[in-house]
């Protein structure tokens, strides 16, 4: 397993960063991989495919780069570099631009594990990568950036709160598969059987994707990133349905915000679900606690909401009806 050496300041001073940059490469794995783990990623793969493998097909090239540098094990270290809190798709992306053609190819042998095909040996794969991530940031990201936005902002919420209720273990278990904390300063990032990495001193952040793929990344010992899959049930709600008998009895929005609440969830974390205002789920909730169908606790800075025992019976008897209606976006 691969596994680095943090002590207990490095880990105090570590933050979550929110990173259009690293949302754009979960979203080029995704192409790579053409298969979506709910009804959410299959949809927007039906929308983006055929235009992504007909680029390819007019550039076997950059084709070539995506196979060599999304490897089995190990990403090309060059497509990925360490998120900053703050930056722009413009400014992460001018950074793989920048990378020296040799740097890059040796980066691509580290991901193959060996030599490089022939129409590699070549020094404009730095541009072909950064100009294949700004054509997914652009027909496939920014559209929808604000929405996704909003989900990973609540996952930080959430993890946060997490972190302040069970402590710092709790979220790292919690990251994604192969991520736990061992005990004597020791983090599992992986289940693969990589040297385990000293550091103590550095910089880490974690950095939430709304798709299922992580990755880590770290820049010259000094700044360390674990990138990781935010909730599933705020990246996973594409394909949520409101029963419409729910619906008819409670209205849309507010049946929506019923449906969901069976997973603790923050207000935040329902308006960038629902992508209903903040005062519309605001005044759901609080016709439901008054109705006894949720309850809310608090969690840190903020407060978690769930149903009662009375609103999964609502939610239970209403699923045995009618087809339901969309969930309201």
């Amino acid at each position: 397993m691969g596994w680095w050496q943090v002590n207990a300041d490095t880990l105090a001073r570590s933050r979550f960063v929110i990173s259009p940059f690293a949302e754009v490469f979960s979203s080029l794995k995704l192409l790579h991989a053409a298969s979506g783990a709910h009804p959410g990623e299959q949809e927007w793969l039906r929308a983006h495919l055929p235009a992504y493998r007909a680029l390819l097909a007019r550039d076997p090239v950059t084709a070539l780069l995506v196979r060599a540098g999304l490897g089995r094990e190990w990403i090309a270290d060059f497509l990925t570099p360490v998120p900053y809190d703050g930056e722009g798709f413009a400014d992460a992306v001018a950074r793989v631009r920048q990378v020296d053609g040799a740097r890059a190819r040796a980066h691509l042998r580290m991901s193959l594990a060996g030599d490089l095909p022939g129409e590699l040996v070549r020094d404009d794969l730095p541009e072909r990568a950064a100009a294949l991530l700004e054509w997914v940031w652009k027909e496939t990201v920014r559209p929808s950036w604000e929405r996704r936005r909003r989900v990973l902002e609540a996952d930080v919420l959430a993890r946060t709160a997490q972190a302040g209720r069970g402590g710092w273990a709790s979220v790292l278990d919690s990251l994604r598969p192969g991520t736990r904390w061992l005990g004597e300063n020791r983090f599992q990032v992986n289940a693969h059987e990589y040297p385990p990495r000293e550091i103590t001193g550095a910089q880490l952040v974690f950095v939430p994707v709304t798709s299922r793929f992580g990755w880590v990344s770290w820049e010259d010992g000094r700044r360390y990133a674990l990138v990781y899959p935010c909730d599933g049930v705020l990246a996973g709600d594409g394909g949520r349905r409101v029963p419409a008998g729910l619906g008819a009895l409670l209205g849309a929005g507010r049946a929506a915000v019923l449906v969901l609440l069976g997973t603790p969830m923050s207000t935040t974390q329902l308006v960038a679900v629902t992508g209903q205002p903040l005062g519309s789920v605001g005044r759901h909730l609080r016709v439901l606690r008054e109705a006894g169908l949720v309850r809310g606790r608090r969690a840190g800075r903020s407060v978690l909401y769930t149903r009662t025992a009375a609103g999964d019976v609502l939610v239970e008897a209403s699923g045995n009806g009618a087809p339901g209606a969309p969930h309201p976006t």
